[in-house]
């Protein structure tokens, strides 16, 4: 049986640039599933996160980092990150 996985809307303004942001997502998803083996949809949630955020930044290579993943996934929606 197939479990179905849901990521919450979220909205990031201004969008700087969006290459790059499917490699963020699945980069995200790939760090997820590693580290949260048991929790699909932690994993899901940091792959979004790392998408939303990329779109913040310039440039085909994500310059997230995980804290900034952390602090976007507990309510922090305000799509900033610290440079």
């Amino acid at each position: 049986m197939l479990s179905s996985y849901d990521a919450d809307i979220k909205e990031v303004t201004p969008v700087v640039d969006r290459v790059g942001s499917g490699d963020a997502f699945m980069g995200g998803l790939i760090y997820g599933l590693i580290n949260n083996a048991n929790d699909k949809q932690k994993a899901l949630n940091i792959a979004v996160a790392a998408c939303c955020l990329k779109h913040t930044i310039s440039g085909d290579i994500n310059l997230i980092t995980l804290d900034e993943i952390e602090k976007f996934l507990s309510g922090d929606a305000s799509g900033k990150v610290s440079r």
